[in-house]
């Protein structure tokens, strides 16, 4: 699913291209590079030109102003015209393909046609089969978001007013969008034999978006967007109306069992970067899962004998650890000291090369809180970047549905987890592979069509594995019990979709095994069965495809291996497949040492 599918979504994160940048390992820049990067970059804006067409929120986060007061249009006709429109690119891409000699660009053009392809077959499995939930107040909320950001040049935070009215329908020649989304779903609903939303995935989607839809009218507040009233009255009345229509409509209507059509979770899989079969991939989390409990075992009786507890089980070890948690806006002084101390473990283990400038550490609003409930990285954009920088955005609560309880996370407010979160989301994690990215220059087909989870998080994972020895034995409890979160994702996840387990024993199974909060524990499930099926299995894939390349790497070097070349040669090459990575190791990091 490339980045434009993602920004409308609302699913993972903020993610755009750089525009004429190069690749290249931080010490060597050559002519040859530039011109390989220019041609490559040449093919991708064929793609990229029609992705900020259809869907300006796209253009505009990647800091095009052009777009600003655009809007996408999500309607059947405009996506007939789109595919049309990327089917005549794909057949050019191939013939390039044909006659293309470089083997970066081969790489490239194979990224852009497979990715592509992967559209089209999701695409016509959800027009041909599904009656999908289009969340109009996400599509909202994340168009006006992208506009009022502390990072937005004060200049271009106006355009939210006018897209406001767009989204609206206030403006000549605009529909509201909630009209557009819910012909789109009347449409669907009149075909036979379709597939409907289950009926807790709608439930749980319509409980957050009153968050989200204040969230819109705190933004212009907070940044003084003149003329917002108005719009915003409107658009609010427009989304509730709305939710209100899926409610009437489509919710008695809504299957009652969560798992997705084989054929559906299947492609989610393969979106997600995941090219192994659930069941093998199930049976390797399963091993790793038993692994990791007995790693975690001495280092549990250490810390018992250290706080002179009654029990070595890491279980109520860590509930111990748990029982400290930090309150309020104090947890920034506590993340931002952590970053200081990885920063230090990082330059005197020599992991990986880190740049001057500061990362930057934020807490999360309650609507940003609805959207994504877990600590996350908002990447920087790519295109256009004009200094904008990545940013860990971390929530404390997740909002409560009305009627309900506050169900508080306790899982990365309390000193010994915020070792591993700073590892993984920020350095050496996902901050530095997203900016360095941006400092040092990836082809475009790098830095957007070959995202995707297993790319991206299988280097956030090893981060963690490769911090973790420098940490206090706090931090290296609760650091490889965060890795076992990370398995028990892949096998719960297939296992959920197969109807091997119940949502209540996953549920269970987190809160026991792996001493996650009854929020967490709940979010995790929602997140295997609702927000994102498959998704989280890429974790434990991507660690083990790193994890199995830096093996094979230093078996392959012997003493020559160095781990901070091999670590920045890794973030020099931008985000790609495992397979890919993996053959740029072999065929250029190894041989040219």
């Amino acid at each position: 699913m490339n980045y434009k599918y993602i920004f409308c979504l609302c699913l993972l994160l903020n993610i755009s291209v750089p525009q004429a940048s190069v690749a290249q390992e931080p010490s060597v820049k050559t002519a040859e590079n530039k011109q390989w990067i220019v041609r490559s970059n040449s093919y991708t804006k064929l793609l990229i030109d029609i992705d900020e067409k259809y869907a300006p929120e796209f253009g505009s986060g990647q800091g095009v102003a052009f777009y600003d007061t655009l809007v996408v249009v999500p309607t059947l006709a405009n996506k007939k015209l789109e595919r049309k429109e990327k089917q005549d690119v794909v057949t050019l891409l191939k013939t390039a393909r044909q006659k293309e000699t470089n083997l970066a660009v081969q790489q490239d053009l194979d990224i852009l046609i497979r990715q592509t392809e992967l559209d089209f077959r999701q695409e016509d499995f959800e027009l041909g089969r599904e009656v999908s939930f289009l969340n109009a107040t996400g599509t909202v909320f994340s168009g006006i978001q992208s506009l009022l950001d502390d990072q937005t040049p004060v200049e271009r935070r106006r355009a939210a007013g006018v897209r406001l009215r767009k989204y609206a329908g206030l403006q000549n020649g605009y529909k509201p969008i909630t009209a557009v989304l819910q012909e789109r779903t009347a449409v669907q609903m009149k075909k036979p034999g379709m597939i409907y939303p289950s009926k807790q995935e709608l439930e749980v989607a319509l409980s957050h978006n009153a968050s989200m839809v204040n969230g819109i009218q705190e933004l212009f507040k907070k940044y003084q967007v003149s003329g917002w009233e108005e719009p915003y009255a409107a658009i609010k009345k427009q989304l509730e109306d709305y939710d209100q229509w899926i409610r009437v409509n489509v919710l008695p209507k809504a299957r009652t069992d969560f798992r997705l059509p084989p054929e559906k979770y299947k492609l989610a899989l393969e979106g997600y970067g995941i090219d192994i079969p659930p069941a093998e991939l199930a049976k390797m989390a399963h091993a790793a899962f038993t692994r990791i409990q007995v790693q975690m075992k001495p280092m549990a009786e250490q810390l018992a004998r250290k706080y002179k507890l009654a029990t070595t089980d890491y279980r109520e070890v860590i509930q111990f650890l748990k029982k400290n948690q930090i309150i309020g806006d104090s947890i920034m002084i506590v993340y931002k000291s952590r970053l200081a101390e990885i920063e230090t473990i990082i330059r005197k283990q020599h992991l990986v090369s880190l740049p001057d400038r500061a990362a930057i550490i934020r807490l999360a609003s309650a609507a940003e809180t609805a959207q994504q409930p877990a600590p996350h990285m908002v990447a920087p954009p790519f295109l256009n970047n004009t200094g904008q920088r990545g940013v860990f955005v971390l929530p404390l609560n997740l909002p409560p549905a009305p009627g309900e309880k506050m169900d508080a996370y306790d899982d990365f407010t309390f000193d010994a987890a915020s070792w591993t979160i700073i590892a993984h989301e920020v350095r050496p994690g996902h901050e530095l592979q997203f900016d360095k990215m941006v400092e040092e220059g990836v082809s475009q087909a790098r830095a957007l069509y070959a995202f995707n989870s297993t790319n991206v998080e299988g280097w956030g994972l090893y981060s963690e594995y490769i911090t973790l020895p420098y940490m206090p034995a706090e931090g290296q409890l609760v650091s490889l019990d965060y890795r076992l979160l990370r398995a028990a994702r892949a096998f719960l996840d297939p296992e959920l979709q197969a109807g091997t387990i119940t949502q209540q024993q996953a549920l269970e199974l987190l809160m026991k095994e792996v001493v996650c909060s009854h929020a967490m524990a709940k979010q995790e499930v929602e997140r295997y069965t609702l927000r994102a099926p498959g998704q989280a299995n890429s974790y434990f894939y991507g660690f083990t495809k790193m994890t199995g390349l830096r093996k094979d790497t230093e078996q392959a070097m012997g003493s020559h291996f160095n781990q901070q070349q091999f670590h920045d040669f890794i973030l020099a090459q931008g985000i790609l497949p495992p397979a890919l990575i993996r053959e740029a190791v072999m065929n250029e990091f190894v041989k040219n040492k």
